[in-house]
Parts: C-alpha cells; sequence; structure tokens
C-alpha cells in the first residue's frame, strides 16, 4: 500500500467564522485497523483520521454539520460510518460506498437509512471499486427505492470518459470536486463544459471541493476562483462545499482547512451566496431542519 501524506494536525480558524449551521458536505473516517478491518486491495488507510479528531476539526471551523463518506478502505462494510454518525449526533449525515448496494442485503441497508445515510458515491476506477453495467444499473435501483441521492467521484482527468454512465439519470446527483476540471484550460475545458450543462438541467448538484490539487498554480490556489465561481453562477441553489479531510491519497502536503473555507469566501463572494453554499443548499439535500 503506497504511503500518502498525512493530514494537518494543527487546523486553525477561518476569519470570520461561517454562518451558523455551516456543513462541511464531504469528509471521511477511519480507524484503527483491529476495529474496522481493511478490505482487501485497499488504496490507502489513515487509521488516524477518527470521527473524535473530525469533530474537533468542527469545532475549530465553526462547523456544526457534516456529511460523513465511506472511503473505499473498507468496501461494503460501513461499520465505521455507522459509529462516527452515533458520535457526532443529529447534525451528521452519511454517503454509502456504492458496492454496499450490490453486497449486502435490504436489512443492512435499511439500518444505514435508519443511522442516517442518504447517498451512495460511486468511485473512480483507480481506488479499486469498479462495477459492470449490470452491476450499476442494480446499484441505481436500489438508490431509487432507498430515496438516495448519487454521488459521483471524477477520474483525474475529469468526467468525460464517465459521463455517459451517469449524465441521464433523474434523482438528485452530485458530482465531487467540481467534476476534476482543468483550470489551466478556462472555459475550454470539456469537463468544465459538461459540469455546466449538468447544472442546467435540475437535478444535478456540485461540490466545491479538492481546489489544491486542481489547482495548477499551488497555493493560494487563484486559479480555481474563476472554476468555482462558474459552478456557483450555473446553479447557486444547487451548490455545496466539502473539506475532503482528511485529503486521501495526498502526495503533496495537504492543506489547513482554515485556507480551504477562507478560498470559499472568495469563491462565494458575498454573505448571501456563502450562507446557500454552506447552510441552505445541504439542508435541502441531506435533510438538515432549515
Amino acid at each position: 500500500m503506497p504511503q500518502y501524506l498525512p493530514f494537518d494536525p494543527n487546523p486553525r480558524s477561518p476569519s470570520p467564522l461561517p454562518p451558523p449551521h455551516s456543513c462541511d458536505s464531504q469528509f471521511h473516517v477511519f480507524g484503527p485497523r483491529e476495529r474496522y478491518p481493511v478490505r482487501a486491495g485497499a488504496a490507502y488507510e489513515m487509521p488516524t483520521a477518527t470521527i473524535e479528531t473530525a469533530l474537533r476539526l468542527h469545532r475549530t471551523l465553526g462547523i456544526q454539520r457534516g456529511v460523513i463518506v465511506q472511503a473505499t478502505t473498507y468496501g461494503a462494510d460501513h461499520q465505521v460510518v455507522l459509529d462516527a454518525l452515533a458520535a457526532a449526533g443529529p447534525g451528521y449525515r452519511a454517503c454509502a460506498n456504492a458496492v454496499v448496494l450490490l453486497e449486502r442485503d435490504d436489512a443492512y441497508l435499511d439500518k444505514l437509512h435508519r443511522a442516517g445515510v442518504r447517498g451512495a458515491r460511486f468511485s473512480r476506477q483507480g481506488l479499486g471499486i469498479s462495477m459492470s453495467a449490470a452491476d450499476f444499473e442494480r446499484a441505481i435501483g436500489r438508490v431509487r427505492e432507498l430515496g438516495w441521492y448519487v454521488k459521483f467521484q471524477p477520474e483525474p482527468d475529469g468526467i468525460m470518459n464517465q459521463v455517459a454512465q451517469f449524465e441521464k439519470l433523474d434523482m438528485p446527483v452530485v458530482i465531487d470536486h467540481m467534476g476534476r476540471a482543468d483550470p489551466s484550460k478556462g472555459s475550454a475545458d470539456p469537463t468544465l463544459r459538461k459540469v455546466l450543462e449538468l447544472l442546467g438541467r435540475g437535478n444535478f448538484w456540485v461540490m466545491l471541493s479538492l481546489s489544491e490539487k486542481l489547482s495548477r498554480l499551488g497555493f493560494p490556489w487563484d486559479d480555481v476562483v474563476p472554476l468555482a465561481q462558474a459552478c456557483i453562477e450555473a446553479a447557486p441553489d444547487r451548490v455545496i462545499w466539502g473539506s475532503d479531510w482528511p485529503h486521501p491519497v495526498s502526495v503533496k502536503q495537504p492543506p489547513n482547512e482554515g485556507d480551504l473555507l477562507e478560498l470559499l469566501y472568495r469563491y462565494a463572494g458575498d454573505a448571501a451566496t456563502l450562507h446557500k453554499i454552506l447552510v441552505d443548499n445541504p439542508a435541502a439535500l441531506f435533510g438538515f431542519e432549515a
């Protein structure tokens, strides 16, 4: 298993703090291997990135809500997410890894739903979990029965080679990481054009995240600002933000989360838009109280 760089152990508070009820719409949790067995062939593990550490991070950031996204590290075994939801309380939801829709029965899926899982993420191929076209259709059918949303993790070169799989779906669909568009290509980037087209359909959402890896210029990631602002302009009511903590598979030092929130402030431009991204939009998608 490759060795990747760990998260920043000293997150700072952003200035100013975000509005009350702000939501980190994507972070991952892990734990000790003896409690949470790592699946065979896992691309990575981060056992120190526990729910307790994540909640301390959120207190530092002024974040009061969050969505725990199951890492490919554990495959269909969602015990780490179930335990994290129990520890985090009613301000938190979760997103399953889509493989659980194929490998577990209805009783297990019902258990996840009752605990606060509201979506299923289809992971990029390089992380070792993939499915055939028939399995994909079966998984989407179970998502529909559960009333969940669908989430897609883009490939490193963008979404164009996978978009045919999900662009015709009629349920809520979240595109992670701004589709991994290339900021150096601007409006000429096919991925960005496709993301903006999908946002015009009414059921697609986009996650403002992974800015530090999308940037070609590095900190303070100025080149990603126009990309994010294009997404916001296209669908201000269907844009959410996620820290992606603890920044898995990082080959460069992961950012400080205080810097990432302040970057979001630049994306938003004004308090009303920031409130939509951090409070109103996640409440609508994940089922938090308004």
